[in-house]
């Protein structure tokens, strides 16, 4: 969207007071989000009587899942559209132009074979949307609903566009999408993401490539493989596998076990050497035992998880999950987060900590005072992971923010590291 609106000639600002129009990009996934994409959109209500705003629009997941409603309990808000309709973002936010005609058009009818406009504002890193939806039917998720069906984008249109964001100064490529590792199933002829990692590496040798969103289904030899011999692929897995208890699992719709995950973890710390690997869990899912907890907890300490994300279960009365028996309360699914939490940073800080004296090869993301710039080495993920403190009141070399530098780590905290150039 914010590249159709730079190239109609919108100029994009972060400041809401200076904005002739917003656009509030939803999240709907837990109740969180909900609750965050409503807050949002009530603070920038406000610019609509004390600021330019003439034009406050909402779009994505929020207003695909909850269009029914969603008008009537909004009304600061001009227009909702779907997660399928973000071609028509030009029309929404021109006065001068008629709404558009369908503003919640079928998630399964929007185009993946053209070559999209593109905006960042991140220094050095660029997302790449390599699909769109999901095909499987976990219990506890409804975006298959909300986005539709797996819908690849066809490779050549990928690299065409990795292709443009390097040579704009992209120094990271950051493929996402609902499940990377899928990528091309539904092509035809079928390709996988192997193929599209290997042309996307040829490309440069200088630029880092990362995928996230993984599954542990789809993860197969040929990906771990090319991630293993080729440098500039980061060698990071990030496969959220949401518990390790082989009976909760199976409640969630995974198909697969605590041990194809054991197995599987060895496998990818065997055939690529330094392998870091990220995952998410859910605890509090209905049904979840002291007993599945305990083998949630065991398996991260059995694996060594490098980073981990927890959440508690968020239900709604949409989701199948939702009637399950066995619902646990707020409270104990609120403890278990904790104590797993709790037990990952005391991993997390031996992690850390044995990366000191070592010398690491630094992305520049931002300066935050005059002599301490931060930003992220292959291991870590935006956002997500820790970050690296670059210290810079000793030496005369300069970080400058978007691109690699060599930082010789000094010290060591729970999920951050602090070093200086090298």
């Amino acid at each position: 969207m914010m590249g159709r609106l730079s190239a109609a000639g919108w100029e994009l600002t972060e400041d809401p007071a200076l904005a002739d129009a917003i656009v509030v990009n939803t999240c709907s996934f837990i109740e969180t989000a909900a609750d965050e994409s409503i807050d949002t959109i009530l603070e920038l209500s406000r610019q609509k009587t004390i600021g330019r705003c003439r034009r406050l629009v909402v779009v994505g997941c929020l207003p695909e899942r909850f269009k029914d409603d969603i008008a009537t309990a909004l009304p600061e808000v001009d227009l909702f559209m779907g997660t399928g309709a973000f071609d028509d973002i030009v029309a929404a936010v021109d006065e001068t132009r008629p709404w558009p005609d369908n503003p919640f058009p079928d998630p399964d009818s929007i185009r993946t074979d053209e070559k999209l406009p593109r905006f960042t504002r991140t220094p050095g890193a660029a997302y790449l949307k390599i699909a769109e939806g999901c095909s499987r039917h976990c219990t506890y998720c409804i975006i298959p609903r909300l986005r539709g069906r797996q819908k690849s984008r066809p490779l050549g249109v990928i690299v065409s566009e990795a292709r443009d964001m390097i040579e704009a100064g992209a120094k990271e490529l950051i493929l996402v999408s609902q499940e990377t590792t899928r990528y091309g199933s539904d092509l035809s002829p079928r390709v996988g993401l192997d193929q599209l990692l290997a042309e996307l590496a040829g490309l440069s040798d200088s630029v880092w490539i990362r995928f996230l969103y993984g599954h542990p289904e789809s993860l197969t030899d040929a990906i771990i493989d090319t991630v293993a011999a080729r440098d500039n692929i980061c060698s990071y897995f990030d496969l959220p596998v949401q518990h390790a208890s082989t009976r909760l699992l199976k409640r969630m719709g995974r198909a697969y076990s605590r041990e194809n995950l054991v197995a599987l973890f060895g496998t990818i710390r065997q055939r690529v050497p330094g392998a870091v690997i990220r995952t998410t869990a859910i605890v509090g899912f209905p049904g979840e035992t002291d007993a599945d907890f305990r083998e949630l907890s065991s398996f991260v300490e059995q694996v060594g998880v490098d980073h981990l994300g927890v959440f508690t279960y968020s239900d709604a009365d949409d989701l199948p999950s939702h009637h399950l028996k066995g619902h646990v309360d707020a409270k104990t699914a609120r403890k278990r987060m904790d104590r797993l939490m709790a037990q990952q940073m005391d991993h997390s800080s031996n992690q850390c900590h044995r990366y000191i004296g070592q010398t690491l090869r630094v992305l520049v993301e931002e300066k935050r005072e005059d002599s301490l710039f931060y930003g992220r080495s292959e291991f870590q993920a935006p956002e997500v992971d820790g970050i690296i403190y670059i210290r810079t009141e000793t030496t005369d070399k300069v970080p400058v923010v978007g691109e690699f530098i060599d930082v010789t780590i000094t010290e060591a905290m729970e999920y951050d590291l602090i070093g200086v150039p090298s």
